[in-house]
């Protein structure tokens, strides 16, 4: 409950915020302080769309123009007669942090940088009409994208079509200050324990450190030994490419298998999709890393184990889906090879665990180290891109660390209105918590990339689906978002319909090469991919207006009540957000640079919110009562152990097994 002085509402004092309760099953968002939560904010919340719903359009009257042809300073989004708008106060004094201080740890509702901005949304939302905003400023697209110009081609990100002015731009760069951006990410590049619930370093930007500027970790440079993983990778791969390395019968490798889950899956296998057309003169690669006996014996159909080289990706070379899938594939192996010291000519490792990948078979010459400072879903920099590197060759790799390092420099460089990761993740926050918007679609228009979506599925809803705070405390307010997403243009036949006239509002990214790497038919194909990626963000910001609807219809031949009852069905409100990310072309060293920018954004996410992006306790009650649930399945005994479901679920197993 908030308190009073002198008749005014104070926020809420951080005990009432720790001890805030849990969000109710019933509402969709709680993302306001506790102040703007109750009565008085009932008005704003319906107009502003609370609920990742959206408000209709209000009448928007053009803003007065300055002379210098753009709205004049505080005016966009503002009409006549309309409350003049709220003028955010001086920013209280950044908390101050030494190289090993803790980070500041406020809830995200106590903060004044974000109660300002959500009293800004309560108040002007409705005004915050995309059709209105492009006519009332033609510079609108110069003030909100950015273009990023590397030595590979430029990467242009164009944030105009968000609901944002520059007033809101302000706020939300003002709250990323707030929230200690800047301090966490040289917290992050310099080695400090982030992962503060694991007590470690979080330093996958190390694994692509191509300046070899010393990084250290515990006063230990780890520049080093990255290297020399990196030289280990480099010449096992030019073996198994020149054919150098041969299999038990002396054949040359043709394909490689990579076993593995989650980060030592998801990861690699979206890379080396997106990079085919790079992968002339390498083997093919294969990816298992589903328990369920199919994945395997599916791919084992298509193998010749002379042939064939298994990687096994786990760090602690004891993961139940991946050692039970590496066991499978060697009883195959030496089904057809008989002697078990041909093991070590067609497995290799990707692990710290010396002595069980040794009692495997596997010669540990072939094994490659990684680190606890690195993140399974961060881990495709690290020996884990290793099916990446036999795949497109290691000088391809190096340019996809390349590129990945040059978002590194950006991110840590670039000031922050013009620093493309907290753009990103500042409009992601600004949805997630001042519209409760609850999901983000990720569009790649190229069919190289139709991995992507599902690789940042785990990279943001695995490091931002949290509820508890550094504190300990759960928050009062929504974290991450769903992530999901197909490439272009399946998506326009499949789930665009909900996104254009659907009830909730979901901001999109829409992702596009300029070049292609197939232009067949004289890249016709090209040319009308570019041309729906064009139109799609353009009819969600514009929409279609019921005059402009009757007018087509009536074109159309249709008029009195067989128009009126299909009009309403053919408007389309509009004022959709979305980001528009074209690129150059897809290349190794593009890919590594959208790859990290997306990382970094979701690091300044988990930095607003004051929770711990790189762990992921949430992965394992499940193991825990899986490992339960197994033995219990080996026997026809009734299972009274669980609750009713659980027991009926495993009873009707029983009954129905072969």
């Amino acid at each position: 409950m908030s308190r009073k002085a002198d008749g005014k509402l104070l926020a809420p004092r951080s005990r009432e915020i720790a001890q805030a309760p849990p969000p109710s099953s019933s509402s969709s968002s709680l993302f306001l302080p506790n102040r703007l939560r109750e009565g008085e904010s009932r008005r704003g919340l319906r107009e502003g769309g609370a609920r990742g719903r959206l408000p209709p359009p209000r009448p928007f009257p053009s803003p007065r123009i300055s002379s210098s042809g753009s709205a004049a300073p505080g005016e966009a989004g503002r009409g006549r007669g309309s409350r003049s708008p709220l003028k955010a106060p001086e920013r209280p004094p950044l908390l101050l942090l030494s190289s090993r201080a803790p980070l500041r740890s406020m809830a995200l509702s106590a903060d004044p940088c974000f109660q300002r901005l959500a009293e800004w949304q309560r108040a002007h939302a409705g005004q915050l009409v995309l059709r209105k905003l492009f006519e009332a400023d033609p510079e609108r697209f110069h003030k909100f994208s950015v273009t990023l110009k590397t030595e590979h081609g430029d990467i242009l990100v164009d944030y105009s079509k968000n609901l944002v002015t520059e007033e809101v731009m302000k706020l939300l760069l003002e709250l990323a200050k707030s929230r200690g951006v800047e301090e966490a990410r040289e917290q992050m590049f310099t080695g400090e324990k982030i992962n503060f619930t694991e007590n470690r370093a979080v330093l996958h930007v190390a694994l692509r450190n191509r300046s070899n500027a010393p990084i250290f970790v515990e006063g230990k440079d780890v520049v080093p030994e990255v290297n020399q993983v990196l030289e280990k990778m480099k010449n096992f791969c030019q073996k198994v490419r020149s054919g150098d390395w041969k299999g038990y019968t002396g054949k040359a490798i043709t394909d490689v298998v990579n076993i593995g889950i989650g980060g030592s899956d998801l990861g690699p296998l979206m890379v080396t999709e997106a990079l085919k057309p790079y992968s002339k003169g390498g083997p093919r690669v294969w990816f298992v890393s589903n328990i369920d006996g199919t994945h395997m014996a599916k791919t084992l159909a298509e193998l010749n184990p002379e042939t064939v080289l298994f990687i096994i990706a786990s760090k602690t070379f004891t993961t139940q889906e991946t050692i039970t899938n590496a066991e499978t594939a060697k009883e195959w192996f030496l089904q057809a090879a008989k002697d078990p010291s041909a093991v070590a000519k067609h497995f290799a490792a990707l692990s710290t665990n010396g002595p069980k990948v040794k009692d495997f078979g596997i010669d540990t010459a072939n094994m490659f180290e990684f680190w606890d400072w690195v993140g399974g879903r961060y881990s495709l920099w690290s020996a884990i891109g290793l099916s990446i590197a036999l795949h497109i060759g290691f000088d391809n790799f190096e340019k996809l660390l390349a590129g990945a390092h040059w978002m590194d420099n950006h991110f840590r460089s670039a000031p922050l209105e013009k620093n493309v990761p907290v753009l990103l993740a500042m409009l992601g926050v600004w949805y997630i918590n001042c519209y409760g918007t609850e999901t983000h679609a990720l569009l790649p228009y190229d069919q190289y990339m139709h991995r992507f979506a599902a690789y940042f599925q785990q990279g943001d809803m695995e490091s931002n689906g949290k509820y508890i705070t550094r504190k300990g405390v759960r928050v009062n307010y929504n974290t991450g978002p769903i992530v999901w997403g197909e490439p272009g243009t399946n998506g326009q036949h499949a789930f665009y319909q909900l996104i254009h006239q659907g009830t909730r509002m979901i901001p999109c990214d829409f992702l596009i090469p300029v070049q292609t790497q197939n232009p067949i038919r004289n890249g016709l194909h090209h040319k009308i991919l570019l041309a729906n990626f064009l139109a799609q963000t353009e009819a969600l910001m514009k929409g279609k207006t019921t005059e402009e609807a009757h007018q087509e219809l009536q074109a159309a031949g249709l008029s009195g009540e067989a128009l009126k009852k299909l009009l309403p069905h053919k408007v389309f409100e509009g004022n959709r957000p979305t980001n528009s990310i074209v690129f150059t072309k897809l290349t190794p060293f593009i890919l590594g640079a959208l790859i990290a920018m997306y990382e970094h954004k979701i690091f300044v996410q988990g930095i607003v919110w004051d929770i711990n992006s790189y762990d992921q306790w949430g992965v394992e009650l499940g193991k825990q009562l899986a490992k339960k649930i197994e033995p219990e399945l080996a026997s026809d005994a009734p299972v009274t152990s669980h609750d009713a479901s659980t027991n009926g679920l495993i009873a009707f197993i029983k009954k129905n097994r072969v």
